[in-house]
């Protein structure tokens, strides 16, 4: 991005944790729904059995705010849309 002359703003998701209706506008602008953009083989995903919730939306929002860590990442926004950052390629769409 800083090759395009953008200057991203970084979000420590771990020390400032995005609340559940953040999450919910990420997916609005991803296009995904909150199961879409989690990874799956984080253990605290197993641990958690967050399988047994992947239908549930809400459930999964609630699961992303208290495990953070589930969450796939980086996510990229540029104004009201957003992209996952993996494979890199993806940014480019946003520019």
């Amino acid at each position: 991005m800083r090759d395009n002359g953008i200057e991203p703003k970084i979000i420590e998701y771990l020390k400032d944790t995005p609340t559940t209706e953040e999450f919910q506008r990420l997916a609005k602008m991803l296009g995904k729904k909150p199961s879409e953009f989690i990874r799956q083989g984080e253990s605290l995903f197993k641990d958690n059995n967050v399988k047994e919730i992947l239908n549930d939306d809400t459930a999964m929002f609630k699961a992303l705010n208290q495990l953070p860590k589930i969450m796939e990442r980086p996510i990229v926004v540029k104004g009201e849309k957003a992209v996952l950052g993996r494979p890199p390629e993806n940014v480019l769409e946003l520019l």
